[in-house]
Parts: structure tokens; sequence; C-alpha cells
């Protein structure tokens, strides 16, 4: 079956060329105008994924991203924006999204973030339940966390803590995340990082790795605490603790 988008753009020239590039690509699109037509769509037919852009009349593409959230939808959002601020990218990410990209934009770039969003959000292969966990529930094996540098990952429930103090995270940032501690105090080029949590090197101009870098730091640091995440210029960034 092929995946199923929600587009909301209120530019009916770049609305239309993108459905029919979605189309062509497999996808099978719904273009809506707008954000309260795209809240109603995907109310009464969830997508796969959605795209929206920002700067849409009324209900924009944030508030629709903020009030699905809200309803408990993790449903995947990739946002288009003309916006290049990093605190434009950033407010994007508070209200849920899960990726960007900027406008003017290559549809092949478009298509390689759904595809990464795509794979990220499909259901891991069930694996069958031992007979004694059928019985009653199990405590936690002690060995599915990740510890470093003082902070402690569950995988499984995808949930982080540093100290005592749980993260909150966007499926980006907790992927992102979990590539740091696994590999801590490994230094890990952009390329290496693009690759693992997007599948696609973006190359060298994008700012897409530093805007979640530096969104990611501002929920893991604390005052008077090390920095726990530390960039290398010219290569890429290392989780080590001081």
């Amino acid at each position: 079956m092929p995946h199923t988008v929600l587009l909301a753009e209120d530019d009916r020239a770049i609305r239309n060329a993108l459905e029919r590039a979605l189309t062509l690509e497999g996808y099978r699109v719904t273009a809506v105008a707008d954000g309260v037509e795209a809240l109603a769509q995907a109310h009464r037919s969830r997508p796969d994924v959605l795209v929206l852009d920002v700067m849409m009349p009324g209900v924009d593409g944030l508030q629709v991203c903020r009030v699905l959230r809200a309803e408990g939808d993790r449903t995947p959002v990739l946002i288009l924006t003309a916006l290049v601020e990093t605190a434009d990218r950033i407010a994007g990410l508070d209200a849920g999204a899960d990726d960007y990209v900027v406008k003017p934009f290559d549809v092949e770039e478009v298509f390689a973030r759904l595809r990464a969003l795509l794979r990220r959000a499909a259901p891991a292969p069930a694996e069958p339940e031992p007979a004694a966990a059928q019985e009653a529930e199990l405590p936690a094996p002690t060995g599915r966390f990740l510890e470093a540098a003082g902070l402690r990952m569950d995988p499984q429930a995808r949930r982080a803590w540093r100290g005592d103090r749980e993260l909150e995270l966007t499926r980006t940032e907790f992927e992102l995340l979990e590539l740091l501690v696994r590999n801590a105090g490994v230094v890990l080029d952009h390329s290496t990082i693009y690759d693992r949590i997007w599948g696609y090197d973006f190359g060298p101009g994008s700012k897409n790795l530093a805007v979640y870098v530096g969104y990611l730091r501002r929920k893991l640091d604390e005052p008077g605490a090390p920095q726990l995440i530390h960039t290398v210029r010219g290569v890429g960034y290392v989780l080590r603790e001081g």
C-alpha cells in the first residue's frame, strides 16, 4: 500500500506542484489549502505523514502541529518554512514537528526527509513474548538501559533522564541523544550523524543538525553542571562529561 501524505500549503502553485511530485513518487496525497482543512482531514483519516506550511492564514502549520500533539497524535510532521532564523526553526520543533525544509527547496530533499520520517515511524517487528511474561508483567531487564555522562536512557520505552530529571524529547531528539550516548567519548562526524538519524547527508551547507544539537543542549544543560554535548570544529560532536 502506498504511504499517505496530508499536504497543507496555501500557495496554490507550490501545493499543486508538490502534490504532483509526491503522487509521481508513489504517495497517495490529500492536499488542502489551510490549517483548518488540515485538522479536519487529519481527524477524518489519519495519514502516514503530514507536510505543513508554516505561513498559512488563520490556523498556521505550527498551530496544526500543536493541536495534534496535544491530542496525542504522533504522526510524523515535516514543516515547510521560508523562515531561516534559528529561533524560527526551534519554534517548529517546540510545536512538535519532526523535521523541516526551508523554502525554496529541492523536491528530492523533501522526498529524502519523508523517507527518513517514515522509516523511523515504522513499527518494529513484533517479537514473541516469553511464556512467563504472558502470565505476569516482568520487571524491566537491567541490561536495557544505556548510561553515559550522567545520562540514562531506556530505548524500549523511549525515555531519558539526566540524574533524576526526566527529559521531554521529540523522536528526532531522542534518536540523536541515543546515538551520542551509545558512542560516548567518540567524535561523530556530521555525515555519520546525518546518515544514522536522517538516512541522508544534506551536505555541508545544511544547518539542520546544528539546530537539533542546540535544541537538545537546551533540554540537557543545567546551571552549574558540565555541558555534555561538545562541538569539535570542522568534524562533528561528542558526548562527554566536562
